[in-house]
């Protein structure tokens, strides 16, 4: 005798019993990382450039603390181009610098007139 089984095959099962149920609330999105910033901002080339073409007089303070004045004529990636009036023009490592700041901004050296 040839019975037939009752019982549906598993896959058809599976499927049947755990088909995904339809959401009323919306699913969440993925969180997203914030990309890396970026390694330059280009904030320095901005400012040198800026001073260089209004032709701003600014102060170098150098690690050793000797400040130097004079108008920055040109710059690269490692060093600035210094041009004094009256005194030889330098060209000045920027590992070699402290700050810099527009000359006339007492409060940039913390007092008036650098003192």
């Amino acid at each position: 005798m040839n019975r037939k089984l009752f019982r549906p095959p598993l896959n058809d099962v599976k499927e049947t019993v755990y088909a995904p149920r339809p959401s009323t609330m919306p699913q969440p999105t993925p969180l997203r990382k914030k990309p890396a910033p970026p390694d330059q901002t280009s904030a320095e080339n901005f400012y040198f450039v800026k001073q260089m073409q209004s032709r701003t007089p600014v102060a170098v303070v150098l690690t050793d603390g000797e400040m130097l004045h004079g108008v920055i004529e040109w710059y690269d990636r490692d060093c600035i181009k210094l041009t004094r009036s009256g005194s030889p023009n330098l060209l000045i490592y920027k590992h070699s610098i402290k700050y810099l700041f527009k000359d006339g901004e007492e409060y940039a050296t913390g007092g008036t007139n650098g003192q």
